[in-house]
């Protein structure tokens, strides 16, 4: 398959967003840097891909040999499965090949393998992509998908957002390695920060500047500064990259200053100039608004933003637990009841309702009760005095 058929491909697809293919090289060469021969000998599975459309697809058949890939095998959902229901035209690269199929093109998902040279030129590349029909329609629940993902070593793609729960315990029930693009919201869902807390998961290397930006053709209604109809990106700021590979950013220690430090000379107005950190009313941590002012001599427990893990060092700090309802951690010292729920909400906006306490960090600010952002609890490993 020529790689002007798949940038073709690409051009006529018009309902979905794309990673680019930058971001996928930077990511993929952060694990490379740490581990030389991470890939080597692997076979990748691409799910949920669009193969003909993916520069997931295009960067490992590109780099196969680079990589040292054993096998790579990309698959699709259907343009009419209930996980996608695209508005779609077959492309040409699809209906020229001979096993073309209409009732297939619309019904059935795709798969794309590579492991040899097809084309006879000596070298393995997005030239000797093969691709078929699927039996069903690409559902990555599937029993033939199932099977996909139990033959291969390592899995990349960027799911459905909406699906991320479900698509991260598919991964892990089979107990495979992994680099995945989700919402850093996902962090958390309890299901995902289990992950998180045990070092079983973490934060890739990232987009730049925290920064991601996914391609499409269509114009569509979005906010200002937001999408770009003259690039055709849209700007996303709360996307990262979770996976179980390693990576040298993990290990480097977050540098940071005392306590004393922080309250003289922190450029947050929120910290600079207090007497103290705050406490929380209901864990026995202090309020810390913001990663760069993590005291470096504090022995207790902190409550972080959940931005925090992108510069999370497993050598520096360990994860306590998070501020969420059910103290899934044993960590909380107070629960609110329903009465005192009321009341701090009558207290706080002059009317009645409900105030949801239990769901977060609380601070004591004027006298009233005040919930912070969700926060993640740590604790340092290695105290510098």
């Amino acid at each position: 398959m020529a790689n002007s058929n798949l940038t073709s491909a690409k051009n006529a697809k018009n309902d979905e967003f794309y990673t680019q293919y930058h971001d996928i090289e930077k990511e993929i060469n952060a694990y490379l840097d740490f581990d030389p021969n991470v890939f080597k000998g692997k076979t990748i599975l691409l799910p949920c891909d669009d193969p003909e459309w993916s520069n997931f697809t295009k960067f490992f058949a590109q780099n196969f040999q680079r990589l040292g890939l054993k096998k790579l095998i990309s698959t699709s959902y259907a343009p009419d499965s209930k996980l996608y229901k695209a508005n779609y035209q077959p492309t040409l690269f699809e209906t020229a090949n001979p096993q073309f199929d209409k009732k297939k093109t619309i019904k059935n998902g795709k798969i794309f393998t590579l492991n040899h040279d097809k084309s006879g030129d000596g070298k393995i590349d997005v030239n000797d992509l093969e691709w078929t029909y699927l039996k069903g329609d690409g559902d990555f629940k599937s029993e033939e998908i199932k099977k996909l993902r139990d033959e291969s070593d390592i899995i990349i793609t960027n799911p459905p957002f909406s699906l991320f729960r479900n698509f991260l315990s598919w991964i892990m029930e089979a107990d495979k390695q992994f680099v995945i693009i989700g919402n850093m919201n996902a962090i958390t869902y309890k299901e995902v920060f289990q992950y998180i807390k045990n070092n079983k998961m973490w934060l890739g290397n990232g987009f730049h500047a925290g920064n991601a930006f996914f391609s499409t053709p269509s114009i569509k209604d979005y906010a200002e500064g937001v999408y770009n109809s003259e690039t055709g990106l849209v700007k996303f700021r709360n996307c990262c990259w979770f996976t179980t590979l390693d990576h040298g950013r993990r290990h480097q220690p977050l540098p940071l200053m005392t306590m004393q430090d922080n309250l003289k000379f922190s450029k947050h107005k929120e910290i600079k100039g207090r007497e103290t950190y705050e406490k929380y009313d209901n864990y026995n941590a202090i309020e810390v608004s913001f990663t760069d002012s993590i005291p470096s001599d504090y022995e207790g427990i902190m409550g972080v933003p959940i931005s925090f893990l992108d510069k999370y060092s497993p050598e520096q700090f360990e994860i306590v637990g998070m501020c969420e309802n059910e103290d899934l951690y044993n960590i909380k010292t107070k629960v609110y009841t329903t009465s005192e729920c009321k009341q701090a909400y009558l207290d706080k906006f002059g009317k009645k309702g409900t105030y949801d306490l239990n769901a977060s960090g609380v601070v004591i600010r004027d006298g009233l009760l005040e919930k912070v952002y969700q926060r993640v609890l740590i604790k340092h490993k290695n105290i510098s005095k």
